[in-house]
């Protein structure tokens, strides 16, 4: 199977709800091309899925450090902070993402995790 097969397969995997089969399929594709930002976020989406919440985080710091502008990516680490218990460094990628873009589901994450830490959103 070429990478263009295997991509294709990984986001059927995901569209069915198989994240860790994804995964597999989509480490050595990110491997391969590491300036492919697209196929890492699809790894990290697989990543978060599957409960394998390091390995997400490690891939969206790689996006949010090459692309400090990707509202998504930086609303998902904070996502995946927040699910490792790490709130206080979660709240900054999530204020940061819904600080750039309108989307209902940014401020309700930074509401809820500020909420946890007893701070108010500003």
């Amino acid at each position: 199977m070429n990478m263009l097969e295997q991509y294709r397969q990984a986001l059927l995997y995901l569209e069915m709800g198989l994240p860790g089969d994804a995964a597999r399929l989509l480490a050595p594709i990110v491997t391969a091309e590491p300036a492919n930002a697209e196929a890492r976020l699809q790894l990290a989406l697989a990543y978060y899925a599957s409960a394998q919440l390091n390995r997400a985080q490690a891939e969206l710091r790689v996006l949010v450090e090459r692309d400090p502008t990707d509202h998504y990516s930086h609303h998902l680490l904070g996502r995946t902070l927040e699910r490792l218990n790490r709130p206080t460094e979660a709240l900054p990628h999530l204020r940061l993402a819904a600080a750039m873009a309108q989307v209902p589901e940014y401020g309700t994450a930074v509401d809820r995790v500020s909420s946890h830490l007893g701070r108010a959103r500003p």
